[in-house]
């Protein structure tokens, strides 16, 4: 007897001093029978599959892997790839899921997994207040009575309070679990009533101020786990769309202070870099592609940025050195053009108050309808204005571009275009073209340059171009 009581007490060691390694999440999923199910994750806005399993006749499987699983939020997939529902990956990766599909989310039970057990009690929780505050509201939009528009406003208002109390006592309970993690980046700063803010009246200047500088308390920048989860992204999203000033100077401040607060988590600082330069290098607004030259010469360029691939590397040193020369605000590249009778007509020697580039291909579609909306804004008003218009033949073929002049009557424009002998010389200088230089990829494509040929606007609108100036004008 004593020796078995030796052996159970010696195998209780061991598995105390030797941790479990990898992930084994056993599975019994009711009433899917000898099919394949996955187990599936959040990367941001992106859902991926991490492992599959196959179940047997009892509906039992099991996901298994000898490298432990990122911390995240994850979810199970049924066998037709519908997401049936959400669990949490942390420090517990060796545990048990029981549920039945067709009575979800109540019929989910986990064991030996704390951390999952907390988060299905409060989903079933949120579930049902969710119910209440829909039929409240459905309720409110259809009631004519003043006293039941009161008592429902309540309720809808103690109902969300519920939720919230019940998110900040797990918080208070497990203030390091993924789930307090995700509470507090689901959580908004809640700005001080007027009577608290300076002069105690309403100060719209105080309240932004108050929430951005409170936006990312309690958010780590170096919990890798936030990577894995649906609720860090959109966050972002709205921090830079909502609070974060448009201008390239101020998001370079900020994407430049996430990265450096994240260099301690690689999954993290990975994640960001990616975000901001997929958001950036072709970005929403006009002039915010500086940012991606930005991150380009700080992280990419200098070697902080090897979890790139080669193939990916490569397009983003192309598109950097494409946008470098053409950033607003910098001079824009002179064009040693020749006109349609061959005679030297270089960018730099036209004199006018505005300049509008025009990058055109007589054979493009888009540009047969654009090119002659352009001219008549320019005939009608530029040209007045002492505004030049410089277009330049991209492809086609010298034939088609004249024809196309002829036939529109595109007069007192510059055409221009660049003579074989000049491509030759530029590309035997190891110099960059002017496709390059303006990155010119498609057509048509708009520039707009001030009396300096410094780049005021670029791949706009003619109506657009034609707003700026007037701006420009109403300035001087």
């Amino acid at each position: 007897m004593n020796k078995i009581l030796l052996s159970l007490v010696t195998c209780l060691f061991l598995l105390h001093a030797y941790p479990q390694t990898g992930y084994q999440i056993q599975l019994t999923l009711r009433p899917y029978k000898d099919s394949k199910v996955y187990l599936g994750y959040y990367y941001g806005k992106i859902r991926a599959l991490a492992d599959s399993a196959m179940l047997d006749g009892n509906s039992a499987g099991v996901f298994q892997g000898k490298e432990k699983l990122p911390g995240g939020v994850y979810f199970i997939v049924s066998p037709n790839k519908a997401i049936l529902f959400e669990l949490l990956i942390d420090s517990q990766q060796h545990f048990s899921i029981a549920a039945d599909t067709t009575s979800l989310p109540g019929s989910i039970r986990f064991t030996g997994s704390p951390d999952n057990t907390t988060f299905q009690s409060y989903t079933i929780f949120t579930n049902t207040k969710g119910s209440e505050i829909v039929a409240s509201q459905k309720e409110l939009a259809n009631t004519h009575s003043k006293a039941d528009s009161i008592r429902l406003r309540d309720k809808i208002k103690k109902d969300n309070t519920d939720i919230q109390l019940y998110r900040e006592n797990i918080t208070r309970k497990y203030p390091n679990s993924l789930l307090a993690t995700l509470f507090h980046t689901l959580k908004e700063p809640v700005v001080p009533p007027a009577a608290q803010q300076p002069g105690g009246k309403y100060d719209s200047v105080f309240a932004y101020r108050y929430f951005k500088s409170h936006y990312w308390d309690s958010i780590p920048f170096t919990d890798e786990r936030l990577t894995r989860t649906p609720v860090f992204e959109p966050r972002l999203d709205k921090y830079f769309r909502d609070l974060v000033p448009p201008e390239p100077d101020s998001i370079e401040r900020e994407a430049d202070r996430m990265l450096i607060e994240s260099r301690v988590s690689k999954p993290l600082y990975q994640f960001l870099l990616v975000y901001f330069v997929q958001k950036y290098v072709n970005p929403e607004y006009m002039g915010q592609d500086a940012v991606f030259v930005h991150l380009f010469e700080k992280y990419i360029n200098t070697g902080e940025a090897e979890f790139f691939t080669e193939k990916y590397r490569q397009f983003l040193n192309n598109r950097a050195y494409s946008l470098m020369a053409n950033l607003i605000g910098q001079p824009a590249a002179d064009l040693q053009m020749v006109d349609t009778s061959g005679k030297p007509r270089p960018l730099y020697e036209v004199q006018a108050p505005f300049i509008v580039i025009c990058f055109w291909d007589a054979t493009c579609g888009h540009c047969k309808v654009i090119v002659p909306e352009v001219d008549s804004i320019f005939q009608a008003k530029w040209k007045q204005q002492g505004v030049k218009l410089y277009g330049v033949m991209v492809d086609g073929g010298q034939e088609a571009w004249l024809q196309f002049i002829k036939d529109h009557n595109l007069k007192d424009w510059i055409h221009v275009y660049e003579t074989k002998a000049q491509q030759d010389s530029t590309e035997a200088a190891g110099k960059p073209g002017y496709k390059q230089l303006y990155d010119v990829y498609q057509t048509p494509i708009l520039y707009l340059l001030d009396k300096d040929k410094h780049i005021i606007a670029k791949k706009l609108s003619y109506q657009q171009l034609d707003q700026v100036m007037d701006l420009k004008g109403k300035k001087k």
